[in-house]
């Protein structure tokens, strides 16, 4: 195992258990989540500093308040990354409001609300609020009975590539052809078109290359997730590494985690584990996000936004889902 990965992932496990010694009592698939935000850019988890963000929140939101559901620790997580915690509160907020002109209100809108908050400038927003309404449009046009408020965070992360509307429906729906007959979830196979319709190429050789990396690890014994993980197969595949060199640092990371408390057969299951060894193998091979200053993303810098928004969606998936069995047992 190359020694950085270790180190990478000693910070996830150290940042999970930081996280979870602050907030009791949350879904077990909410700290890794929160890890992986701060984790990615190799930061370590800060108890006063997630504590003060906690009261910026709390001060600026109601008690039922969408930032205060599955995604609050998300928010919680992304705003001790901020210099100025409060102005980016304020502009989630603001993005928030915006958004709620055209999409109903969610949790899965704050992940869009918090993605354009982090990338873009206040005086794009609302160019990039009705390009991602429009975009949203399109998938819903294509796929009425698939496309729900999940994917308002995804439409959001395409609407600040510099690909055109046109474009982006065409890349999504010839991805989404392609790999529907390998998958059973056609919703997870919209999401994962979502994220391979922001790189480059065409989109058979995308397509082919997720098929490839999702088969190369099966070979091993380690088997993708094919629900609410999908998407962040579609991170991997736009990576510009060698094949072989990734599947082994995935390899290598998920054999470490196995290892690790509340990764192994009682914790948070080994769909989820091997998502977030995705997640560390990947932090070499994608650029800083703050060296780039600029709100329009081209493809690869949108791969770190697209881990965090396919992270988030599928945590606040597989928390209500475990809710629900929880409530009907």
């Amino acid at each position: 195992m190359r020694e950085e990965l270790r180190k990478r992932c000693e910070l996830f496990v150290e940042n999970r258990d930081i996280i979870k010694s602050a907030f009791a009592w949350e879904s077990a698939y909410v700290y890794p989540m929160c890890s992986g935000i701060l984790t990615a850019r190799g930061v370590r988890a800060d108890t006063q500093r997630l504590m003060e963000c906690r009261d910026i929140l709390k001060a600026n939101t109601g008690v039922f308040s969408n930032f205060r559901g599955v995604s609050r620790l998300a928010v919680i997580a992304t705003l001790s990354l901020n210099a100025d915690a409060g102005l980016m509160m304020a502009q989630m907020l603001e993005l928030y409001g915006k958004l709620k002109e055209f999409f109903w209100g969610s949790e899965y809108l704050t992940v869009a609300a918090a993605t354009i908050a982090e990338m873009a400038e206040p005086s794009g927003y609302d160019e990039i609020i009705n390009k991602t309404s429009s975009i949203y449009n399109r998938m819903k046009t294509a796929h009425p009975f698939l496309t729900s408020g999940e994917d308002s965070a995804f439409a959001a992360l395409l609407a600040m590539s510099e690909l055109d509307d046109s474009c982006i429906e065409r890349e999504m729906e010839q991805c989404y052809s392609i790999l529907k007959p390998y998958f059973f979830s056609g919703n997870s196979v919209q999401s994962l078109s979502h994220i391979l319709a922001l790189g480059e190429g065409s989109a058979e050789q995308k397509c082919r290359k997720a098929l490839e990396i999702f088969d190369a690890l099966k070979a091993r014994g380690l088997k993708y997730g094919t629900g609410y993980e999908l998407a962040t197969l579609g991170v991997l595949t736009l990576l510009d590494v060698d094949r072989n060199l990734l599947i082994q640092d995935i390899t290598d990371a998920e054999a470490f985690l196995k290892g690790q408390k509340g990764f192994g057969a009682f914790g948070v299951g080994s769909r989820q584990r091997l998502m977030y060894a995705g997640m560390m193998a990947s932090c070499d091979y994608v650029p800083d996000l703050h060296s780039m200053q600029t709100a329009a993303l081209n493809g690869v810098v949108a791969l770190v936004i697209a881990q965090q928004a396919a992270i988030c969606a599928s945590a606040a998936a597989a928390s209500a889902a475990a809710a629900a069995s929880s409530s009907g047992s």
